[in-house]
């Protein structure tokens, strides 16, 4: 009987496995993540259509180390020592967006008739955006270090600080929830929430550090313990009254600080999607589709919100804080969904009884909508913001000390080169072009890096080097070079068309020195010279031919001399060319 009973089992996780993969195939083909395609496997797989899913406890026990595994990489990433230097733009955006999306989505949900339990609920599951599509669709358009996606990790940090106090709350009302004197039992829960925390502040202290490195002499085994460590923290808050999201969270964090995080974070990610998978077949086999209907209105509602509001309250931020509205806007296109962990929240309401399953209905029926619409607004958000652009501009702050002074102010310094963008390689340009005696006034869209700039008592201005209108007040009279640094991922049109339009700007405006662009793709050449590109910088391949000339030249001088051969002839002119 057993026999039968297990290949039963095996049989019908194949075919989710098989359907998952061709349901997923059609989500890439959409250009929809595979949460999205994921759900829609549990909707096929459950009872209202296909009837597959019939092995409810399995699939429910991968799903539970599924999501241990999911806040274990989430708690990985809270280093200590990264939290304590957050930046204000992420700080104050971040708290700022969770702040406005939990009240006004609270509000939402007591309008439409929910109880005050749901609607906070509800509110604070809008909050969450997800780490794993920004990441992806941000990596994907190579803009995961540009200004708005340094911003928008920023943002998934501080939300992650949220989820831990969220689970701390939920969990202590959870373990009271079952006795009448409440008030007792959660004040036990949060002593026993307090004892866990100090227990895993003594493990990071003394422990974490010499066990992982001894770990990491079998990367095998270090993958074996980072699963046992989150699932027996999962069981141990289980055990206490917490819920097991929070343990497995606090088995993350217990890791966070050592050298070896990112090298078990990469190891368990593909685990990680591979046992979500079953959360999001369990979940979506549990939905009722007739309860989804019903809710469609509301659903719709809180999607508008979410897709809507989110981003716009990021825009305002971040323009007071005097960013421009292009850096705002493609920011705040980042946390216009829901995320995975909105689900698990919702579901561990659920078990607790604080809410109904037509709540995490609702839920999971804004996530497929917010996840699927802001995945094109994500990809596509260069072309909305040209769009919109014309709208934008009581979002972006005028006059501020970090926009520079005016082209008068500027006109009398006399400087020798101008050099937009201020990134690693532009940085790096303007200081050895400072220290061989020229002067260099930076041009650069990023608050943060004008004042480290002025700290550091450097000339710079701020503003956009793709608007002609800026361009024209910069004092090009008397400047020998105009230099084009600007990282490709740094603006909303292709890097090929910006250098372009900077070099019109330049030259309409009677810009007579000579200008240097770089260029990470040979087949770029032709165009930027014939524009009026002077020189050509090519910033890859020129750091990798100075490497061969120190590396040859190490070598010249170690190795002894001799009469070279007749096989020798093209070495020897490469030497003589260093």
């Amino acid at each position: 009987m057993l026999e039968i009973v297990s290949v039963s089992v095996f049989y019908e996780i194949a075919a989710l496995l098989v359907l998952a993969t061709a349901v997923g195939l059609v989500g890439v083909m959409l250009r929809q993540p595979l949460i999205v395609s994921f759900i829609a496997v549990g909707i096929l797989a459950g009872p209202s259509l296909l009837d597959i899913v019939r092995s409810d406890e399995q699939i429910n026990l991968l799903a539970e180390l599924g999501i241990a595994v999911l806040l274990f990489l989430v708690g990985l990433k809270l280093d200590i020592k990264l939290v304590r230097t957050l930046g204000p733009v992420a700080l104050t955006t971040g708290l700022g967006q969770v702040g406005f999306t939990s009240v006004i989505g609270f509000a939402i949900g007591l309008a439409l008739g929910f109880d005050a339990v749901t609607s906070l609920y509800i509110a604070v599951a809008l909050t969450f955006s997800s780490t794993i599509i920004i990441v992806k669709l941000l990596s994907d358009k190579r803009e995961i270090d540009s200004l708005h996606g340094r911003v928008a990790l920023g943002f998934l940090i501080v939300q992650d600080l949220v989820v831990v106090l969220a689970m701390l709350v939920m969990s202590g009302i959870g373990a009271g929830a079952q006795d009448s004197a409440a008030v007792l039992e959660i004040a036990l829960a949060f002593g026993y929430g307090a004892l866990m925390l100090v227990a895993v502040g003594l493990f990071i202290r003394f422990a974490a550090e010499p066990l992982v490195e001894r770990l990491a002499r079998a990367p095998e085994l270090m993958v074996c313990f980072a699963i046992g460590w989150a699932a027996l923290l999962a069981a141990v808050g289980d055990f206490l009254g917490f819920s097991k999201e929070l343990g497995g969270l606090l088995a993350g964090v217990s890791l966070a600080s050592t050298r070896f995080r990112e090298a078990i974070a990469a190891r368990l990610a593909p685990l990680r999607d591979f046992l979500l998978l079953f959360f999001f077949i369990a979940l979506g086999a549990r939905l009722d589709l007739t309860l989804l209907g019903e809710q469609i209105a509301a659903a719709i509602l809180f999607s508008l919100f979410v897709l809507i509001g989110n981003p716009l309250i990021v825009l305002i931020i971040m323009g007071a804080m005097g960013y421009r509205k292009r850096t705002g806007f493609l920011a705040g296109l980042t946390v216009a969904q829901i995320s995975e962990f909105s689900l698990i929240f919702t579901a561990v309401g659920v078990s607790l009884a604080h809410i109904g399953s037509e709540t995490l209905g609702l839920v999971t029926l804004v996530g497929l909508i917010t996840i699927s619409l802001s995945t094109y607004m994500i990809t596509f958000s260069h072309h909305l913001y040209a769009w919109l652009e014309p709208f934008l501009g009581p979002f972006e702050r005028r006059g501020t000390p970090r926009e520079g002074l005016s082209r008068q102010d500027h006109g009398r310094e006399g400087y020798d080169v101008l050099l937009f963008g201020l990134g690693r390689y532009g940085s790096a340009l303007a200081r050895r072009l400072s220290r061989h005696g020229l002067k260099v006034l930076g041009v650069d869209f990023n608050p943060a890096v004008i004042r480290q700039w002025r700290r550091d008592g450097l000339d710079v201005a701020y503003g956009d080097a793709t608007d002609p209108e800026f361009v024209a007040s910069l004092p090009l009279s008397g400047v020998g070079w105009a230099v084009c640094a600007i990282p490709e991922h740094e603006t909303g049109i292709t890097h090929e068309d910006s250098r372009l339009g900077l070099i019109d700007a330049l030259r309409s405006d009677g810009f007579a020195g000579r200008v240097a662009v770089t260029a990470n793709r040979p087949a770029d050449k032709e165009a930027l010279a014939e524009r009026g590109a002077d020189l050509i910088l090519h910033p890859f391949t020129d750091a990798a031919d100075r490497a061969a000339q120190l590396i040859l030249g190490e070598r010249a001088v170690a190795e002894p001399q001799r009469a070279p051969a007749p096989g020798d002839a093209a070495e020897t002119r490469g030497r003589d060319g260093i």
